[in-house]
């Protein structure tokens, strides 16, 4: 017997999660599989000998609708809010510098010259217009600003959010509001304000969170409230489509294969993934999906105790320029942003390494990556003895890169999706990677599946 559901979720990343939620809560029967024996996929915290680890993301920036959430599953007591003014630093010749958060602030800051300071000046008096073509986060830069604010800046930036290349990034896909506050208004200052005043709701301010057990809380009640919904280590070997219109989906895990009839399917899982599933459909799914690259990146956790650590960690941490030559993207020092990260008197500091501006340093062993991290910022923190807790983290497929052309790509996707009513994608490829972009995107979908379901 083929057993039936209404909708059917492939992938129990966040955004699979969030979407099997969101309809079930509207009354639908959705079901969620997921290949791996833990839901959440990258976030994933850990507590070894008293130090809370995040594996994945440290935090993440709180939106409506991820507060909405908490508050519906019943977590919102257990959020935790990062310092509001905590400095973020950048590494400068060899000196940790903080980075100017205000404008006021950027104008008095030594960190760029008053050639790059005019230039913003120029962008708010003047105008100027995007070029037809597919631009680079780089060209956008070095047209608008300076090369200087690229290196110092932007590309450490980009490296924080993506661990990408800002000479391959898509400034359009990457960064779409710099792009529409261009086009629409000659000016990103300009486009960024009118853009915000034109919200239905009050500008906020980015606000750092966390929780106190750390960020795989939001995976655990998810996962809670889905319950029997939720099958893990079960894969998709297999999807077809019906003469009904209906999907037919083989799923097998260690009981056996399981055929299932979806009238909707959502797919949550990454693009490689979703291209294979998809090619039983239509083969031409493969080919867009498949140039979606992603980065890969180390997460290095070391615990020191506070009294090696000469440097005060007073802020979030620091983003490595390449033109600095090191391996370290950046470092997050987590007992300073959220308490109960450590045992008294310890530090927590996370680091990254990879990305795909430096592919081949992911693929080092363990043990090289934490002592080639522990090299890299034993000078700039004054540290002064060995960690006495070390946990390395690989992530082959991190982060999907918004690079040239991701745009088309994503339209040529739309486009073949739109073949096979009732079929949806959703994921961290689509409107950006943070965990808050994912859970709006998740959501969308959910109301266009409820919306298909009910017509």
């Amino acid at each position: 017997m083929t057993r039936h559901v209404p909708a059917l979720v492939v992938g129990g990343g966040i955004s699979g999660l969030v979407c099997a939620y969101a309809l079930r809560k509207s009354g639908i029967d959705a079901q969620l599989v997921e290949a791996s024996p833990r839901p959440g996929g990258v976030i994933n915290s850990v507590t070894r000998d008293g130090f809370l680890l995040e594996l994945g993301p440290q935090s993440f920036s709180s939106t409506f609708a991820l507060r909405e959430l908490c508050a519906d599953l019943g977590i919102s007591d257990q959020l935790l809010q990062a310092p509001a003014h905590a400095p973020r630093y950048v590494l400068i010749d060899g000196q940790l510098r903080p980075v100017p958060l205000s404008p006021s602030a950027f104008f008095m800051s030594s960190l760029v010259d008053a050639s790059t300071k005019w230039a913003l000046v120029r962008d708010i008096l003047g105008k100027s217009i995007p070029p037809d073509a597919d631009e680079s986060v780089a060209s956008f830069v070095r047209r608008k600003f300076s090369p200087q604010l690229l290196d110092r800046l932007v590309a450490p930036f980009v490296s924080g959010i993506y661990a990408g290349d800002p000479e391959r990034l898509s400034v359009r896909s990457a960064f779409p509001q710099l792009y529409e506050a261009e086009k629409t208004a000659g000016s990103i200052v300009r486009g960024m304000l009118r853009a915000s005043k034109s919200k239905k709701r009050p500008r906020e301010r980015p606000i750092l969170q966390s929780f106190s057990e750390g960020n795989e809380t939001l995976v655990r009640a998810l996962a809670n409230k889905l319950g029997p919904a939720l099958l893990t280590s079960t894969c998709v070997a297999g999807i077809s489509r019906q003469n009904d219109g209906s999907f037919q989906v083989r799923l097998e895990n260690r009981n056996g294969s399981e055929p299932v009839s979806a009238d909707s399917l959502i797919l949550a899982t990454p693009t490689d993934v979703t291209g294979r599933l998809l090619a039983g459909l239509d083969a031409s799914f493969e080919s867009p999906l498949s140039f979606i690259d992603y980065a890969a990146v180390a997460v290095v956790s070391l615990g020191y105790r506070s009294n090696v650590v000469g440097h005060g960690l007073n802020g979030f941490g620091f983003l490595v320029p390449r033109s600095a030559g090191l391996r370290v993207l950046g470092c997050v020092w987590n007992s300073s942003l959220f308490p109960g990260r450590t045992p008294q008197g310890h530090a927590l500091l996370t680091s990254f390494v990879g990305g795909t501006t430096h592919p081949m340093a992911a693929k080092l062993q363990p043990k090289e990556l934490a002592s080639l991290v522990h090299r890299e910022i034993a000078s700039l923190l004054s540290i002064k003895s060995e960690p006495i807790l070390s946990n390395v983290t690989i992530w082959p497929r991190a982060l999907p890169q918004y690079n040239l052309g991701h745009a088309d790509r994503l339209a040529a996707v739309s486009k073949l999706c739109s073949r096979f009513p009732g079929l949806w994608l959703t994921g961290n490829y689509l409107r950006g990677p943070a965990i808050g972009s994912c859970v709006d995107q998740a959501l969308a979908v959910s109301e266009e599946v409820r919306n298909y379901l009910a017509a």
